[in-house]
């Protein structure tokens, strides 16, 4: 993945988690209207209606654009470092219990962590869930793929309330292991990440995906609404009069239950590649002219 090139000062924070100097960042008194993006890669982490002066020296945020931070624990257990989903840019820390809000949070962030878009050119954001097998495998291809703000790894389908992994497992909730994207519709659609969905898993197994056996690793595309659904359709029908037995569900989406933080980056944290998730072309490639558009296989 490219990033935005750093200087000096912006490495020593955003790269090596410093803190910059308290009251010094451009941000922390900012009152636009608009959206927050990390420095280093673009992603939209926080919205102004968010932001709110706690008179910490810091910009501070209740809330975060769902599933664009991480949280991950400070080596000395005292405090939690606030990190960018995509990119892993350092912003800076979270608090709980401070009261300044009604959501009793504060993500205190650096201000050189971040770039500010103005509210009419708020960056536009879409989600799509995709399930097909162990969800470490799914989650790896998608993150290398452009367009991509974010990734989550969870559980939709099923019925009981906050589903654990071990409960899941047990193939009694009716969960499947799910892949929550949050894309740039400006860079990607769709469309796209649906074929790459196809591409990356075996589409014709029914409950399973090679040696991982039971519900929970059946393939479906849950949409988002009725043009997610006619587009998902609309492949399976591609791929079938190509010949292949497809076994995917198109269901309407329901709750998405986020998994335990150790299933989350699995293959980016341990530096592994996927066991049983590969990439095998079953499209057409469409090849642009400025006069006709052509495909070969």
């Amino acid at each position: 993945m490219k990033y935005n090139k750093l200087t000096p000062e912006e490495e020593r924070i955003i790269l090596h988690k410093g803190t910059e100097r308290q009251f010094s960042g451009i941000y922390c008194l900012h009152k636009a209207k608009g959206v927050y993006i990390c420095k280093r890669c673009n992603a939209p982490l926080y919205r102004s209606e968010n932001k709110f002066d706690s008179q910490c020296g810091w910009p501070s945020f209740d809330d975060e654009i769902r599933g664009a931070v991480k949280r991950v624990p400070d080596a000395d257990g005292r405090r939690t470092e606030i990190i960018c989903n995509n990119c892993g840019a350092h912003l800076g820390h979270v608090f709980i219990g401070e009261k300044y809000t009604d959501k009793n949070i504060r993500h205190c962030v650096n201000s050189i962590s971040l770039n500010f878009i103005h509210g009419e050119k708020e960056a536009k954001t879409e989600k799509a869930y995709f399930a097909g097998g162990c969800f470490w495998g799914v989650e790896y291809y998608f993150q290398k793929e452009e367009g991509i703000i974010s990734t989550n790894v969870g559980y939709m389908g099923g019925y009981q309330e906050n589903p654990t992994y071990p409960e899941v497992c047990s193939g009694t909730t009716d969960y499947a292991e799910t892949m929550e994207i949050v894309f740039d519709p400006s860079k990607t659609t769709f469309e796209k990440l649906a074929r790459l969905f196809f591409e990356i898993h075996d589409p014709t197994q029914v409950n399973r995906q090679g040696p991982d056996i039971g519900e929970q690793y059946r393939s479906v595309i849950f949409y988002i609404d009725a043009e997610q659904k006619h587009i998902a359709e609309k492949l399976i029908k591609i791929l079938e009069e190509k010949g292949y037995k497809i076994a995917t569900e198109v269901s309407k989406s329901g709750k998405f239950w986020e998994a335990e933080d150790h299933h989350q980056d699995y293959y980016q944290n341990n530096c592994k590649r996927p066991y049983y998730h590969s990439r095998t072309k079953r499209f057409l490639e469409e090849i642009h002219s400025d006069k006709r558009t052509t495909r070969r296989e």
